[in-house]
């Protein structure tokens, strides 16, 4: 069921789940909620109202929220009037107008031109930092990598790899180190290593010790003029790949053969 939990339990705060938690809880949905014949602002605050706001208090702060996303000429329209990127915003808006402690964020920037995007992730870290829990679900590994703290990946309804960002990047690392640089490497340079890419002024380099220092100091000893050097970890996006073709790989039934 979609309504009903089948197992386990729900906590708020450290509280367990109630009905009055929905007040301090924002979610916005991968599918638009808005109710597209009512004027813009109107239809603002009465979400906001249903969220216990009063209704002065609901219409201040929805004026606010209109005035920041750029929408406050926008108010007197229909809902279905505006793009699909503004309603999107207008979405943001009915998520978050009622000052929410949880924010539950379903592809909140489907729609949105990178302009807008920027303006709506700008407004999540702000959130954030206020004090605000954000939970963000996207297939956008990207995404992921540049605003999230933890990370949760789920295949097949399976929960496969969890993990602060920064420590699974490092958990899944091939001990790859780039080197950038001008003149030119002998050749004999490349006996000895184990190059996984080169090209005219850059080589990657896999060290089985993870000790750039190996590689460092070989390069000086050739008299090119070093750039960077600079570990290469995984993306967030290579490791899905990865994990989920694991995944796949573990759940599929084996045959044998005699």
């Amino acid at each position: 069921s979609i309504t009903r939990a089948d197992g386990g339990r729900v906590f708020f705060d450290g509280q367990p789940l109630r009905p009055e938690h929905s007040e301090k809880i924002g979610y916005m949905p991968e599918e638009r909620g808005l109710y597209k014949k009512d004027k813009v602002g109107e239809g603002l605050v009465y979400l906001a109202q249903l969220r216990g706001m009063s209704r002065a208090d609901a219409v201040r702060e929805v004026r606010w929220w209109l005035d920041r996303l750029g929408l406050l000429d926008w108010s007197e329209k229909k809902a279905e009037d505006l793009s699909k990127g503004m309603q999107q915003k207008l979405q943001f808006i009915a998520t978050v107008v009622h000052k929410p402690q949880l924010l539950i964020l379903d592809e909140p920037f489907t729609g949105l031109d990178p302009i807008n995007a920027n303006l709506l992730k700008d407004e999540i870290m702000r959130l954030r930092d206020e004090g605000a829990t954000v939970i963000f679900s996207t297939h956008r590994m990207e995404q992921v990598e540049e605003l999230c703290d933890h990370i949760v990946l789920i295949n097949r309804g399976q929960n496969i790899l969890q993990g602060e960002v920064k420590e699974v990047r490092n958990r899944y690392k091939e001990n790859l180190f780039r080197l950038d640089y001008s003149g030119e490497l002998p050749e004999h340079f490349a006996e000895n290593m184990d190059i996984r890419h080169q090209q005219a002024g850059s080589i990657v380099v896999k060290i089985a010790d993870a000790n750039p220092n190996i590689l460092l100091r070989s390069a000086l000893d050739t008299g090119i003029t070093i750039r960077s050097l600079n570990e290469i970890l995984p993306s967030i996006n290579d490791i899905f790949i990865q994990r989920v073709g694991q995944s796949n790989d573990a759940s599929e039934p084996k045959t044998v053969t005699p």
